[in-house]
C-alpha cells in the first residue's frame, strides 16, 4: 500500500533538482597541461643522455615518450582547447580575452611548427638512428620549452578561469530556469 500525505501534514515543496557533481570539465585539459611539463621533463632527459650517452636504448626509450606524446596527446589537447574553450570566449565580446585567444592560438601554430622541427630527429632516436643532431635539439628544446611554459600560464591564469565563469553562470540560468 502507497504512503499518503497524513491529513494534517501539508504537501511537500518541490525542491529543485540538485546536479549530480560532475567532474570539473577542465580535469582533462588540467591533466595535459600537468602531462605537457612532465614530458618537457623527459625531453630534457633525453637530450642531456644524448649527450652524455649517446645513443642507446635508453635514449630510444626516452624519445618514444616524447614523440607519442607530442604526436598524440600534445596535440590532441590543442584541438580540444580550439574547439572546446576559445569558441566561447571569444563569443563575449570582450577585447581582452579575444586577444589572448589569438595569442593562445598563435601560440598552438607555434608550437606545431617547433614540434616538426624537433619530430624528425626525436623520430630518428626512437628508430634507434644516428640521425638526429643533438646542437639543434640543444639549442631549440628550450625554445620549445619556453613557449609551452608561457603557453600553459597564460591559459591557468587567465583563458581557463574566464571559461569556468562562462560555465558556472550558464549552469547557474539552467538551474533557475528548471
Amino acid at each position: 500500500m502507497p504512503a499518503s500525505t497524513p491529513p494534517n501534514r501539508p504537501p511537500r515543496e518541490r525542491r529543485p533538482q540538485q546536479p549530480e557533481r560532475a567532474a570539473d570539465d577542465f580535469e582533462p585539459l588540467d591533466q595535459a597541461h600537468r602531462a605537457s611539463l612532465a614530458m618537457l621533463e623527459t625531453f630534457k632527459r633525453l637530450v642531456a643522455h644524448l649527450d652524455e650517452q649517446g645513443l642507446d636504448v635508453t635514449a630510444e626509450q626516452l624519445a618514444a615518450e616524447v614523440l607519442a606524446f607530442f604526436d598524440g596527446p600534445g596535440r590532441q589537447h590543442h584541438e580540444d582547447e580550439e574547439r572546446l574553450v576559445f569558441p566561447e570566449l571569444v563569443s563575449l565580446g570582450d577585447a581582452e580575452l579575444q586577444a589572448h585567444v589569438r595569442r593562445l592560438r598563435q601560440d598552438h601554430h607555434w608550437i606545431e611548427q617547433d614540434w616538426r622541427e624537433l619530430a624528425p630527429h626525436v623520430r630518428a632516436v626512437a628508430a634507434g638512428y644516428n640521425g638526429h643532431e643533438l646542437p639543434l635539439l640543444q639549442a631549440a628544446l628550450p625554445v620549445f620549452e619556453a613557449l609551452l611554459r608561457d603557453h600553459i600560464a597564460l591559459e591557468e591564469r587567465v583563458a581557463y578561469p574566464a571559461a569556468r565563469r562562462v560555465r558556472a553562470a550558464a549552469a547557474a540560468r539552467r538551474m533557475t530556469a528548471a
